[in-house]
């Protein structure tokens, strides 16, 4: 029973203190202070002795709520006392800095040699070169859209990555837009439907387009051509991505509790106010990559031109080949292909899809990187990707294995002021970015975080030439996969062509049997998602 002690003399000593005042006894001041703090802990005793619900607080009463509180600010205190600049997850304290540094544009660079243990794999670095370039050109671009496409579009080599709103306020969302707007550079709007913050801020923009159809949808929830159009032919909305899948939980639909289906969220979404929504795990408007082509041509056409691509989690890998023999038989190209790491994003899910589910971005931008060069296609398909890519380097290395633009959503939370809380599901976002509540919302100033969002593109873009022309390039599009040398051992390293079994172009059309994907290529076939059993 010593374990009911501490609970009891405190009970007592409350006990005490209001019997003194009834009785109107003199008590020092001393003792006015302990008794107003002892009265209320005697309440929360006995209501944890007589509660059901948690064991602990019955067994242990008041002294239990010290394991509460200690779980409460335990992500606090590893944060900021406990982890070094490199151990923190998701992001650790050294790449949030740079970000932040960034976006308020002040220095960052950094004293005394790197923190990484470069002696262990997987470490890489970038190949310089002897002869390298001063580079002047502050915003690279890299052009958009399959032959026939009617409105190309020219996009900067970093942009921001998908984000709802309704899962980012509308304070975010307008800021993002803002200073996308001033940096020339796009703003992916999410599956969320195109909000009047994503139009406010005034930058250009991609419209993704889920399972879900927000801003395209039908009252039974399937692909709505009339509505598609009319919103596609904003001249804001500068291309199209059909999200497959993406990074936090591919495979996963979505459920949007009618309580959050505020007037504002149900009028960008096309949905009605205060009804639950489901967002199924896969689309109703296609289930083969033939009717996939065929869906990207549709969506082409009543976009009056706009390039149209899609967005994915490399998950089964015949798959992504599928999509490129769908390609060449109807020769129906997508504009673009994004490729999401499994790292997970800004999207709350569960923890098994989170760590389990999806291929990481660096292999799945290699498998669709393989694929495209592989069968041809890469001269016509822009391949983007996004997933943790928040420094130069990230960049840089990710182009060299074939990207031709980087994408970031927790890189430009960051710059808006995001100090990785880990409330982004809870709706209790302490920076005001992914929360609906207008209360914290309101410190996020719009006006203020858009000169950040401006400032971390473009201090990230210059960082990212200067890596080019230290390569000895002048434009990232010349980076190859031989510029990133790879640790493979803390014996062996080697360029990134042999570490990742890198194909030669067409090396699936001409000899498959001699690639590392011969068997998913044999297994892969236009008409259908499922393999071809061999």
């Amino acid at each position: 029973m010593t374990r009911l002690l501490p609970s009891a003399f405190i009970l007592l000593f409350a006990i005490s203190f209001v019997l003194a005042l009834m009785t109107g006894r003199s008590l020092s001041p001393l003792m006015v202070v302990l008794g107003g703090i002892a009265s209320p802990l005697a309440l929360l005793g006995l209501y944890d002795f007589f509660q059901r619900r948690h064991t602990l607080w019955r067994n242990f009463p008041i002294l239990a709520h010290i394991r509460w509180i200690a779980e409460e600010l335990r992500p606090f205190f590893r944060s900021y006392i406990v982890e070094s600049d490199t151990e923190g997850r998701p992001f650790n304290h050294e790449q949030r800095a740079l970000v932040y540094r960034r976006a308020k544009n002040v220095s960052s660079v950094e004293p005394f040699g790197s923190q990484l243990d470069i002696d262990k794999p997987p470490y890489e670095w970038l190949a310089h070169s002897i002869a390298a370039k001063h580079n002047v050109e502050d915003c690279p671009r890299i052009s958009v859209g399959a032959p026939g496409t009617a409105q190309p579009y020219s996009a900067s080599v970093f942009n921001i990555s998908a984000m709802s709103f309704g899962a980012l306020g509308a304070h975010a969302i307008e800021a993002l837009s803002a200073g996308a707007k001033k940096g020339n550079f796009y703003h992916d709007t999410g599956e969320g439907g195109v909000s009047p913050y994503h139009r406010a801020g005034g930058a250009d923009l991609v419209w993704e387009i889920g399972s879900g159809y927000f801003g395209c949808r039908a009252r039974d929830g399937s692909f709505d051509p009339a509505r598609f159009e009319d919103v596609a032919k904003d001249p804001q909305i500068k291309m199209i991505e059909i999200k497959l899948s993406q990074g936090a939980k591919p495979g996963h639909g979505g459920v949007l509790p009618g309580a959050k289906v505020t007037a504002e969220i149900a009028a960008t979404r096309g949905i009605p106010i205060g009804e639950t929504c489901f967002s199924p795990p896969a689309h109703s408007a296609f289930s083969t990559p033939l009717e996939m082509m065929a869906f990207v041509a549709r969506l082409r056409d009543l976009s009056g031109g706009k390039p149209v691509g899609i967005k994915f989690c490399v998950g089964n890998r015949w798959e992504i080949l599928a999509l490129c023999k769908a390609m060449l038989e109807t020769g129906i190209r997508t504009d673009f292909m994004v490729v999401d790491g499994g790292e997970g994003g800004t999207g709350a899910a569960p923890a098994e899809f989170l760590d389990h589910v999806g291929a990481p971005l660096r292999q799945g931008l290699v498998l669709t990187r393989n694929a495209l060069i592989g069968t041809g296609l890469k001269d016509h398909v822009r391949l983007a990707c996004a997933g943790k890519q928040t420094s130069a380097f990230a960049l840089a290395s990710s182009m060299a294995l074939g990207a031709d633009w980087v994408n970031t959503a927790r890189g430009f939370m960051f710059s808006l002021g995001c100090i990785q809380s880990l409330n982004c599901h809870n709706n209790t976002c302490p920076t005001g970015i992914a929360t609906t509540d207008k209360g914290r919302q309101r410190g996020l100033v719009v006006a203020d975080k858009a000169e950040r969002v401006y400032n971390f593109h473009r201090n990230t873009v210059k960082a990212l030439m200067e890596v080019v022309g230290a390569a000895g390039c002048h434009h990232p599009s010349e980076l190859t996969p031989r510029h990133v040398m790879h640790r493979v051992t803390e014996d062996l390293v080697q360029p990134a062509h042999q570490a990742y079994d890198l194909l030669e172009r067409d090396a699936l059309l001409d000899a498959p049997d001699d690639t590392n994907l011969a068997t998913e290529w044999a297994m892969a076939q236009a008409s259908s998602f499922r393999p071809v059993s061999i």
